[in-house]
């Protein structure tokens, strides 16, 4: 099971990253290395910013402002796969990705 699992995660990075350049160099020379060895990899991480993960992944399939908890912003972002096989829900806490969730099951916590 937990091969099908990354099978399945393996085929929706793919495809996500088969998207084509989501940035250019110059938009991105400013983060730490890591975040950007991830951004160019098509890979996302807890604590990168909307905007680092829209340049890995790409424009979200849709976007849901969640109620505020804790006094703190919440953004819901959904990724559908070409063919639908996947989806991952990524939260942001005030700016951050703080979770992410794929095929409905949490695989992720917050720091």
């Amino acid at each position: 099971m937990k091969g099908l699992i990354a099978l399945l995660i393996a085929l929706f990075i793919v495809g996500c990253a088969s998207q084509g350049v989501r940035y250019t160099y110059d938009e991105i020379k400013d983060y730490p290395p890591d975040i950007q060895e991830r951004i160019t990899k098509g890979e996302i991480a807890l604590g990168m910013t909307k905007e680092q993960v829209r340049f890995a992944w790409g424009p979200p399939s849709s976007t849901k402002i969640l109620s505020p908890q804790k006094g703190k912003q919440r953004e819901e972002w959904i990724y559908s796969s070409s063919l639908g096989l996947l989806k991952s829900r990524l939260i942001f806490i005030d700016g951050k990705l703080t979770y992410i969730i794929s095929n409905e099951q949490r695989i992720v916590g917050e720091d």
